[in-house]
């Protein structure tokens, strides 16, 4: 609607109303929640208007053992808006850098401890979880029941996996090296895959058929 959602390396995640800039009106903040450690990940909404944020363990504090690193908050509440969390981390730095997907009844998060977990929307369950070479700092693409997932392998991989059925494990469609960590998120055009990896190249990946 009309509220500008953010958070800060703080771990502040804030919602302000800004329906007033047309008439001259001043920003003015509805929702404010310490989430206890840096957030580089994009909060994400669904389409009920709940919130899932992506937290990083950085500073080991209280807040952010006892929280999570996987946070769904109702803004519609508040004083109370944790709907449910999701432990994700080891020893610090740990958590989640990436940008979570939202997919049917799932979300999706990669970890820097190099985990991807299918997380239920509704009840915060890990329905299940694989492993790829860490960190995982690229965000899951998921475009037609596909999701595309960087690593940082030796080799650097962009790796295709089939989510159309979210309660098992995705299994593997293909995957591609480059040489080096992919650590930039892919995005999807006209059935093309473009992204970046750190062998400074940018790649475009389409089947060869043209499908």
């Amino acid at each position: 609607g009309d509220t500008l959602w953010f958070a800060n390396s703080g771990g502040l995640v804030q919602g302000w109303d800004i329906a007033g800039l047309a008439d001259g009106l001043r920003p003015h903040r509805t929702f404010r929640f310490w989430v206890g450690d840096d957030v580089d990940a994009t909060l994400v909404p669904d389409a009920e208007g709940f919130l899932y944020v992506a937290v990083e363990y950085e500073r080991e504090t209280e807040r952010s053992r006892e929280l999570g690193q996987l946070v769904k908050l109702d803004p519609s509440r508040p004083d109370d808006p944790v709907v449910w969390s999701v432990h994700a981390r080891s020893e610090a730095p740990s958590g989640i850098w990436a940008t979570p997907a939202v997919h049917r009844d799932l979300v999706v998060v990669a970890t820097d401890d190099g985990e991807v977990l299918g997380i239920d929307r509704a009840d915060g369950s890990v329905r299940w979880r694989f492993g790829l070479p860490r960190p995982l700092w690229s965000s899951p693409t998921i475009v037609d029941d596909v999701l595309l997932m960087g690593d940082c392998a030796w080799a650097g991989r962009m790796s295709a996996f089939d989510v159309s059925d979210t309660s098992v494990v995705p299994p593997l469609l293909w995957e591609v090296e480059t040489g080096s960590c992919v650590e930039a998120s892919p995005t999807v055009w006209r059935g093309t895959v473009y992204f970046g990896s750190r062998d400074g190249r940018m790649y475009a990946l389409r089947d060869r058929y043209g499908g």
